[in-house]
């Protein structure tokens, strides 16, 4: 048998590729379509959220990188669920605000606590039961506010005129040792109704007559028990803000106001009285918040400022 060798013939085919030049370029065109949809996502997104979430989401890619860069913890002895130490960015919040946020809430606390003790107080006081229809008790956006207002039968003060009557002395002596239970100033402001106040002198009005009032009665709560640096603020609104807005001349109208001030508010009226030490020592400076909705309560914003003016005169 003769030994021939058997020839190993390799077809070598040439690719021709199709009308596309192949299939490679719809993997492109699909890569391509991801990212421009990923783009026009975020875009979207973006769009759809405030600055202070833009704020987060880039501080999200930016605090590990600088985390490392400054030489933070080691990724294996952090307790962050993010690579190169450092806070978590999604529970990351500015140290001045978060302590802020937790002072307001303690504040908010320690009001709503105190106006339950007052409430247990004027309930179970002999001396407050009989007057319980003159003191109204609120939250507001600057604190805890007790109002004590006039009746037609039973007036808080001598008829035009700021001597208290000996059952508002009594309740403002007791309420007095109460307040200083919490760090928080007070201010104080009387009110009148809407009748013009005259004595044949010009330079004494409700404005004169509500701020005497008012001192007078910072004076009661002072001899009463309460810590004299305690009031941040005593102001006369004259008959600017009426209780009940329907009627003006309505006698509980006439009333004089406590508010115990909220950390937030308190701050807020010492800085504008700094002033950068151009506030002079009697400035007294508004409110910029508004109380609780209420059918008969004004609002409290645009407090007009009242100089004191003359002592008030004897009246009959």
């Amino acid at each position: 048998m003769s030994t021939e060798k058997h020839r190993v013939v390799v077809r070598r085919v040439a690719a021709h590729g199709g009308g596309g030049h192949g299939g490679g370029w719809k993997i492109a065109y699909a890569d391509f379509m991801t990212a421009m949809m990923a783009f026009f996502l975020v875009m979207w997104l973006l769009s759809n959220t405030s600055p202070k979430q833009r704020e987060g989401i880039a501080e999200h890619f930016r605090m590990p990188l600088e985390v490392a860069l400054s030489g933070g913890e080691k990724s294996s002895t952090s307790i962050s669920v993010v690579p190169g130490g450092g806070m978590d960015p999604s529970t990351r919040v500015d140290g001045e605000v978060q302590r802020a946020d937790a002072e307001d809430d303690a504040d908010a606390d320690r009001l709503a606590s105190m106006k339950e003790r007052l409430d247990k107080l004027i309930e179970n006081s002999p001396v407050f039961r009989q007057f319980r229809s003159q003191i109204l008790i609120d939250i507001t956006t600057e604190g805890l506010r007790l109002q004590i207002v006039d009746s037609e039968n039973r007036p808080m003060f001598d008829l035009a005129s700021a001597q208290l009557v000996p059952h508002m002395r009594a309740i403002l002596r007791e309420i007095g040792p109460t307040l200083n239970e919490l760090p928080n100033k007070i201010t104080l402001s009387g009110h009148t109704d809407a009748f013009v106040y005259t004595n044949g002198d010009r330079s004494y009005g409700n404005w004169e007559l509500s701020a005497d009032r008012a001192n007078a009665s910072r004076r009661e709560l002072v001899i009463g028990g309460m810590a004299e640096n305690k009031v941040l603020r005593v102001v006369g609104l004259a008959d600017s803000m009426h209780l009940d807005r329907s009627n003006p001349r309505n006698p509980i109208n006439r009333r004089i106001s406590i508010i115990l001030l909220n950390h937030r508010t308190q701050q807020q009226i010492e800085n504008e009285n700094r002033g950068g030490g151009s506030a002079g020592a009697g400035a007294i400076l508004p409110a910029r918040s508004k109380p609780s909705p209420s059918p008969f309560l004004a609002p409290t914003d645009n407090l007009k400022v009242t100089v004191k003016g003359s002592p008030a005169p004897t009246h009959p």
